[in-house]
């Protein structure tokens, strides 16, 4: 890779500021332009099918990488999730920890202490902002483990990829189009798998729901809901929790559903999403902000630090965002981080015969217009449709923890996908059309909540891509070491 760190922090950057309806780009003005094309408003006269032009390198739904008997992995990034991470992936068999690397020394030595009398020996990597180029570049590594801030989970993914490595990375796995496209056509170009880590596609109820779906217990999905409604208001005002204040800077700077993955992942395995339809269009509106500049400006009068936030142009509250897709159904995406409100993903799913929906109760099925089933005809159900990957290892995941053990499992099953050469659960199409909401929705908003053209990442593939196995049927021989 040519560019240095100030580049690929430049990647991601908004390209949006100013944005108006009166914005124009070209189809083809450029060789890159195709990836722009359909990301364009639909008002601007673009044709949003320009992209098929560019035929598919390789397809990686449904690719089966060859088998690693042992998969050796390095961890970029241990300020928050990596570090749990580390100390899951201690626990599952077949599993070689290479490499901890962190821009800070405390951060990499806690996630090292976190695996004491575990039998993993990792090096460290620490104090150099461009150390980890070199471990993407080491020979005795398959799978780069990336945990950072949003700016750089593509730059890394990519550079990871294209030395030959697996990548799994953390949400959302890129921040612009244009990242996305370059994470889909690394991992084309290599073949190599880049996972997104989106742990709440591996919460017991979606995998329940989704088990549940496939068997047709819903009839015809016809709608479903997502959100990330979570109040982090102190958080990512916080001089400890977010490096630099790096998600401040993000709410700062970028508008729309900045965070769309947990509540979209799981609803877009449901529906068959790039595998059987795919997402077509969508509109995002958002309110104004009614807190982060007020915050600002009661943290800077007694603190300097703080000004350098006074008068941003900080997100709105609340943004709520509907896709359509090729098939005619819809998805309601909603993102609030900063008003008191309890903790929701809504993960809501309406079909012809029944509905779901988890928040702001516990799970609860409906088969009428009367209401939820009973809870003891919901345990009836839950045994019934109980998931394979759950049967298999959930209550050693709940032991092992990370949310419930939802993290657990997900990191399991993509070690054992890894190790029985089977084509991972959520993949690079993935990876790139669910963060590809972020971008989108801020095309939509700073367009006042004109229709935005979906891009299909598959070019196509998604007519003929079969959907996720969730059947065990092949792997699952994976130790969990407790």
């Amino acid at each position: 890779m040519k560019n240095n760190r100030r580049d690929f922090i430049k990647i991601a950057l908004p390209a949006f500021a100013g944005m108006t309806t009166a914005l124009a780009v070209p189809a083809f003005a450029g060789t890159d332009s195709y990836r722009l094309t359909n990301a364009a408003p639909r008002n601007e006269n673009i044709d949003s099918s320009a992209y098929l032009n560019r035929p598919q390198n390789f397809n990686m739904s449904g690719y089966a990488a060859p088998k690693l008997e042992t998969v050796r992995i390095a961890f970029i990034g241990t300020g928050n999730r990596g570090s749990a991470a580390v100390g899951r992936m201690s626990k599952i068999g077949g599993v070689e920890i290479k490499v901890i690397c962190d821009l800070r020394p405390e951060k990499a030595n806690a996630a090292l202490k976190r695996i004491e009398g575990s039998g993993q020996k990792p090096a460290l990597v620490t104090g150099n902002a461009e150390a980890w180029k070199k471990v993407c570049e080491r020979d005795d590594i398959d799978l780069i483990y990336i945990a950072t801030p949003w700016a750089l989970h593509t730059p890394m993914a990519v550079y990871a990829m294209d030395h030959g490595k697996h990548v799994c990375t953390e949400v959302p796995a890129a921040t612009s189009i244009e990242e996305c496209w370059q994470l889909v056509e690394s991992s084309e170009r290599n073949r190599k798998h880049c996972m997104i880590l989106e742990n709440c596609c591996y919460d017991f109820f979606e995998l329940l729901t989704l088990n549940m779906a496939r068997q047709g217990f819903f009839g015809e999905i016809v709608h479903a809901e997502g959100a990330y409604i979570h109040d982090l208001l102190s958080g990512d005002f916080s001089k400890d929790k977010y490096y630099d204040f790096w998600r401040l800077r993000m709410d700062a700077s970028r508008k729309g559903n900045l965070y769309p993955t947990h509540g979209l992942g799981p609803v877009s395995q449901v529906m068959n999403i790039n595998r059987g339809d795919k997402m077509d269009y969508l509109v995002s509106v958002s309110t104004n902000d009614f807190m982060m500049g007020e915050m600002a400006k009661k943290l800077a009068a007694t603190d300097d630090l703080y000004k350098q936030f006074v008068g941003k142009p900080f997100n709105g509250n609340m943004n709520t965002t509907t896709i359509r897709t090729s098939k005619g159904k819809t998805i309601m995406l909603q993102h609030d981080v900063t008003s008191p409100r309890p903790y929701s993903r809504i993960h809501l799913l309406s079909g012809t015969k029944g509905t779901a929906q988890k928040y702001p109760l516990p799970g609860k099925i409906s088969t009428s217009h009367e209401g939820w089933i009973s809870e003891a005809d919901f345990k009836i159900l839950e045994k019934k449709y109980e998931p394979a990957i759950v049967k298999k290892v959930g209550e050693l995941a709940k032991q092992v923890g990370g949310h419930g053990g939802m993290d657990f499992l997900m990191d399991w099953r993509n070690i054992d996908c890894l190790r029985n050469g089977l084509p991972v659960e959520q993949d690079v199409y993935d990876a790139a059309l669910w963060s590809s909401i972020f971008p989108l929705s801020e095309w939509s908003v700073n367009n006042r909540s004109n229709s935005v053209d979906v891009p299909d990442f598959t070019r196509g593939a998604w007519k003929t891509n079969v959907p996720v196995d969730i059947s065990m049927s092949r792997g699952g021989n994976t130790e969990v070491k407790l």
